[in-house]
């Protein structure tokens, strides 16, 4: 049983591993600009303005990458800096309405490729796999959560 297991895991990571080569691969870059920033510009549109820090918190990343994304998409007009209204001292980064055009855009685009790759699935199949895939997501990040985070840890007495 746990070599079915094994087996179903080994599979699931050689398809990431080629679901990610696919991504970075698929098409231009965030129309024009370098698309290493379109997941710091994804999370900013949906969330709202963040810190930095937080912002390299919430996507699992190392601080100092998500600052050079930050930098890299201040220099070209998609997000900015504001000052934090809490704290003086600190700065919230957002998106600029240019970032929110680019996004779209950008939307618009990586949805017409997922729907001619997925064309001759079912609509149910379709819903059946975001469903999946979304609830895989968010079991990685509990997992994750868990271990890095010592608050989310059972007491295991």
């Amino acid at each position: 049983m746990l070599q079915r297991h094994t087996d179903a895991a080994d599979r699931m990571i050689g398809d990431i591993v080629l679901l990610v080569r696919l991504l970075k691969r698929a098409g231009p870059a965030l129309h024009g600009h370098d698309s290493a920033g379109f997941p710091v510009l994804t999370r900013l549109a949906y969330e709202g303005p963040r810190r930095s820090g937080e912002l390299a918190a919430a996507m699992c990343s190392d601080p100092s990458t998500v600052s050079r994304q930050v930098a890299a998409l201040v220099k070209a007009g998609l997000v900015e800096r504001r000052a934090d209204p809490e704290d003086a001292r600190a700065s919230l980064v957002a998106v600029t309405a240019e970032g929110e055009q680019v996004l779209d855009a950008e939307r618009r685009t990586r949805a017409a490729r997922l729907t001619e790759a997925l064309r001759d699935w079912t609509p149910e199949a379709r819903e059946d796999f975001a469903d999946l895939f979304h609830r895989f997501v968010a079991d990685l990040q509990r997992q994750h959560d868990r271990q890095h985070d010592p608050s989310h840890h059972e007491d295991t007495r």
